[in-house]
């Protein structure tokens, strides 16, 4: 098994969670593929980010979705296309949680995989 991060990105955000204050959110496009299968997950996790240094990511706010799975290996053109309706994807998943996530203030440059 094969799992990669394809994209990965931390934003400001917003969430409560277990009486924690959640201000920031790593964003992510994971790839999981073995013996000829593909599943890429969207998935984000609300953190702390008390500090400008405070990356640590507890995973009691954690919500993931399948967004495609299939026989076969991974594929750039599929990817791009994951990639660019990430934003809805989270957006939808996130959708009555109380959680946001801002888009226009990420807090590190994005890591492609």
């Amino acid at each position: 098994m094969a799992e990669v991060n394809i994209y990965q990105r931390y934003y400001e955000a917003a969430f409560e969670c277990n009486g924690t204050q959640r201000r920031g959110a790593s964003v992510l496009l994971i790839s999981d593929s073995e013996s000829g299968h593909i599943k890429y997950t969207a998935a984000v996790a609300f953190i702390p980010h008390e500090d400008e240094e405070d990356f640590r990511v507890p995973y009691d706010a954690y919500f993931s979705r399948i967004v495609y799975e299939a026989d076969g290996r991974r594929s750039k053109k599929k990817e791009e296309t994951l990639l660019d309706s990430l934003i809805q994807t989270i957006d939808e998943l996130i959708e009555g949680t109380g959680g946001s996530v801002f888009w226009d203030k990420p807090l590190t440059q994005e890591k492609l995989g």
